[in-house]
């Protein structure tokens, strides 16, 4: 373990950013034993890991110092919350694009004193960091893009808009022809939204290269990913887990060259034979809704238990990057259409019929060698925990050991998932 990691501080930067810096000041040493434990207490980890290290040591404070000196040199900021929204557009403007999904336990109950109870732990945690003012990122940015893939999510934007200007994204609930068409204009209107906020107009040449610099991004990830499934892996899933949530905040190009580092490091560790689990070690696919940062109690249970997690079929995972732009296009239509059309081919379960993402999970089970799946759900997302009863009948169909949980960002059940995590180990074992 490495005993000088430090998650930093900069109450300066906070108080000028308006936040709550007494509540927030004990948030640095909590993260700091967290990530102790959950990742630095982990063996023969890739070196190249040092860099998203890191990232999270100055998660609240580098990072945030950068996004926020661009920001006061002209740069806008905006918060997104939905891998449907465009970031290319964001990039092409100019922009800076980041996740605000909350995935930490501590910002619910504030929003509890407003927001019903009985709603996602991901929206009520989003939002609960900028009422109590205990986010660095939400109090940075200048807007906030939202989208209507629950009901939980589309009333809360009515809400947060008090707090921070606020925008919505409808998403189609289906993809028929009169669908993609409306989102078409969805993603038209968003061009010209950002357009106004950055006081630019992004013609061919500027969307062209904002799809180039986040399809390397994506394609960074779909190698890292692909070398993941070597058996024996070449790094965790936890590891892999905080790359993919770590994507959403750090500066696209450095990020993609960081990702290669890495793959180059890993190529060499399968040439070696350096794995951080034996070949006999569970493998396990983890689906269904995101994992935002910090969350990473599943992935820590399931690993803790003996198991390794070799892909997540998620919004924080391949729902994010396995999809590239193609960037032929011969026009601005023509390249927003490219746009649409690969955004629509994520499988969120708001969708309906949603028979693709079913397609998709067996596509990346097999290609991870995979041994099993946990599908993950977070509490009252009943799209995705609806869709769990498909996704079961189908992998029983096949002979798939197939688990679902619905939890939330508490640690009151860990010890009950822990049980049931490690019974389905010793199944997958025989």
């Amino acid at each position: 373990m490495n005993d000088a990691f430090q998650v930093h501080s900069d109450p300066e930067l906070w108080e000028e950013l308006g936040m709550d810096v007494a509540r927030f000041s004990g948030m640095p040493a909590m993260l700091t034993g967290a990530y102790k434990n959950i990742f630095l207490s982990q063996h023969n980890r890739p070196e190249k890991m040092s860099y998203f290290d890191d990232m999270v040591a100055n998660i609240h404070t580098g990072r945030i110092r950068e996004i926020h000196d661009a920001k006061k040199g002209g740069k806008p900021v905006i918060g997104t919350f939905c891998v449907y929204v465009p970031e290319e557009l964001v990039v092409a403007a100019g922009g800076i694009c980041i996740g605000l999904c909350g995935g930490a336990q501590g910002s619910i109950a504030d929003a509890e004193k407003i927001l019903p109870r009985n709603i996602c732990p991901m929206v009520k945690s989003a939002f609960g960091f900028k009422v109590g003012k205990i986010c660095p990122y939400f109090q940075v940015v200048d807007l906030v893009y939202g989208e209507t893939t629950c009901d939980a999510k589309k009333k809360t934007w009515e809400l947060l808009d008090r707090y921070v200007p606020t925008h919505v994204m409808e998403i189609p609930q289906m993809k028929r022809e009169r669908d993609k068409r409306l989102w078409l204009d969805e993603v038209k209107d968003f061009k010209a939204a950002v357009e106004r906020i950055t006081d630019t107009v992004t013609d061919f040449d500027a969307v062209a290269a904002g799809i180039r610099t986040i399809n390397a991004k994506r394609f960074a990830l779909q190698r890292l990913n692909s070398l993941r499934h070597h058996n024996p892996s070449p790094i965790s899933g936890k590891d892999m887990l905080l790359i993919e949530q770590i994507a959403f905040y750090d500066e696209p190009v450095r990020f993609a060259q960081k990702v290669h580092e890495l793959c180059d490091e890993l190529e060499q560790r399968i040439g070696l034979g350096v794995a951080v689990a034996p070949t006999p070690t569970p493998r396990i696919m983890v689906s269904g809704t995101p994992m935002a940062l910090p969350n990473w109690k599943l992935h820590h249970i399931i690993e803790s238990a003996g198991a390794i997690v070799v892909n997540e079929e998620s919004c924080i995972g391949t729902r994010y990057y396995k999809d590239l732009i193609d960037e032929g296009s011969k026009d601005l239509e023509q390249q927003l259409e490219r746009l649409t059309e690969r955004y629509m081919k994520i499988d969120c379960s708001c969708f309906t019929p949603n028979d693709d993402r079913i397609a998709q999970v067996f596509k990346e089970y097999e290609a991870s060698g995979a041994e099993g799946i946990i599908d993950y759900c977070l509490q009252f997302c009943h799209t995705y925990n609806i869709e769990a009863v498909k996704l079961r009948e189908a992998c029983e169909a096949r002979g798939i050991p197939f688990m679902s949980i619905e939890t939330d960002y508490s640690p009151d059940d860990a010890g009950q998932l822990q049980t049931r995590v490690e019974a389905f180990l010793e199944q997958i074992r025989g």
